[in-house]
């Protein structure tokens, strides 16, 4: 495996809403890479002959070796805009710099290097990398999804002796949200235990299949992740660690159909009144979706630090995660629905003080939306003002439940005591002044 800095052009091309920390500030320093080699394929029909690849990988890491933790989280960069985008870290990044962990992006699959239809059409990069900057990414080449679970574990293998030769990396963590997700669980099912190149996986917001083989020079058909047969993870030796919203336990993903026992190697946590995708993740720009309502704000983030720093504890040997109840569906496998409290917000799963305490109904399940995207980014209702006042005597009333709600969540180890201040700044006591 040859890596090579890319100084060249515009900078790094790599779709994010919000910036995340300040990595300089925090003692850390962003690097892109060029990774070549060759490696193995295979499509459903069978083994794919040899090929070679040059794909891009941004890494983060500490400035100070002294200062890494042994974590590296290599994330398997998303491709369902039909450009890369890394999800994942929006999400984790505050857990990961705080932790001193190493962070690496890969350019795993077909589309986010050659280009190609956007899944979930809010953008067009058919032309690729090099398209957008011929300057940094001239010679950018992707021989197709047939190759993309082998090129992902060729190009993490090689950043311990590669990019990352002064961090002592002891513990090799991959990530992924959404069509990551899926690819994921193909690669945790089918590919882990033979590369034996992982020491763990947070498999975030999957859907009832993994993403299927895909083919040589083309992307692989993300429709069939959604299709069956549901995919459940077996004994793989390495710790599998699902996080699922709502939107991913029902609307097209299904997962429901695969849900399985938690085991010494396999846990489940379900979030209430979370969605795919949230304000987390479009920050400021959330009008630009054009979605009727207001997007989703629940608190899955912190429920994700929480899940990689108790997978990175598992993945060393300690203790597996607590366990969660799944979220409470009722009616027939075919169209089930959600069992809800009285203001309207899911029974079960992974609580937190948004919904134990609420001012607003949070949803993943989108009844009418007016397109793909807006299904994704969920839903926030406020509830109305008699519901409140029936509910909170006084502000400084609802202000002490939500508080404890939160102690109660880091208590059973679905947040961390680090993001508690985050949790209480969220707290919206200014709603019930007109509900008094």
């Amino acid at each position: 495996m040859e890596f090579a800095a890319l100084t060249a052009g515009a900078g790094h091309s790599l779709m994010s809403a919000t910036p995340g920390p300040d990595l300089a500030a925090r003692g850390y320093v962003e690097t892109e890479y060029s990774a070549r080699g060759e490696v193995d394929g295979l499509t459903a029909a069978g083994p794919a002959p040899r090929a070679g690849f040059t794909t891009r990988v941004l890494v983060r890491r500490p400035t100070d070796p002294a200062a890494f933790s042994g974590t590296l989280v290599v994330e398997w960069l998303n491709v369902s805009s039909g450009a890369d985008a890394a999800p994942e870290y929006t999400y984790l990044a505050e857990e990961v710099v705080r932790a001193g962990h190493a962070w690496a992006g890969v350019s795993a699959q077909y589309t986010g290097v050659q280009g190609g239809e956007a899944a979930v059409g809010i953008a067009d990069a058919a032309g690729g990398l090099a398209a957008k900057d011929p300057a940094r990414y001239a010679g950018m080449h992707h021989p197709g999804d047939a190759y993309c679970y082998d090129l992902f574990a060729a190009v993490a293998r090689g950043l311990r002796d590669g990019p990352l030769t002064d961090l002592p990396v002891r513990t090799l963590l991959a990530v992924g949200e959404s069509q990551s997700a899926m690819a994921l669980t193909t690669y945790a099912v089918s590919f882990a235990a033979v590369h034996d190149v992982f020491d763990g996986f947070l498999i975030h917001s999957r859907s009832i299949a993994g993403l299927p083989l895909g083919p040589v020079g083309g992307p692989a058909d993300l429709a069939a992740a959604f299709d069956g047969p549901p995919t459940t993870f077996p004994d793989i030796g390495k710790p599998v660690f699902v996080v699922q919203t709502e939107t991913d336990v029902l609307t097209d993903f299904r997962s429901h159909l695969a849900r399985q026992p938690d085991t010494d190697t396999v846990r489940t946590w379900e979030v209430a009144g979370c969605s795919h995708a949230d304000l987390a993740q479009i920050g400021p720009f959330e009008e630009i979706l054009g979605c009727p309502d207001p997007v989703n704000r629940g608190q899955q983030r912190c429920v994700l630090r929480a899940a990689l720093r108790h997978l990175d504890a598992w993945a060393r040997g300690g203790a597996a995660p607590p366990t969660a109840p799944p979220l409470t569906v009722v009616g027939p496998d075919e169209d089930p629905v959600f069992a809800l409290d009285e203001v309207g917000n899911v029974r079960g799963g992974v609580r937190t003080p948004c919904v134990d305490v609420p001012t607003r109904v949070l949803s993943g399940v989108v009844t009418d939306p007016v397109s793909r995207i807006c299904a994704l980014f969920g839903t926030t209702t406020p509830l109305p003002d008699d519901v409140l006042a029936a509910r909170y005597t006084s502000p400084a009333a609802y202000l002490a439940a939500y508080a404890e709600a939160a102690d109660a969540a880091i208590a059973a180890g679905f947040v961390l005591p680090e993001d508690r201040d985050e949790l209480l700044a969220e707290a919206t006591p200014e709603v019930l002044s007109s509900a008094s």
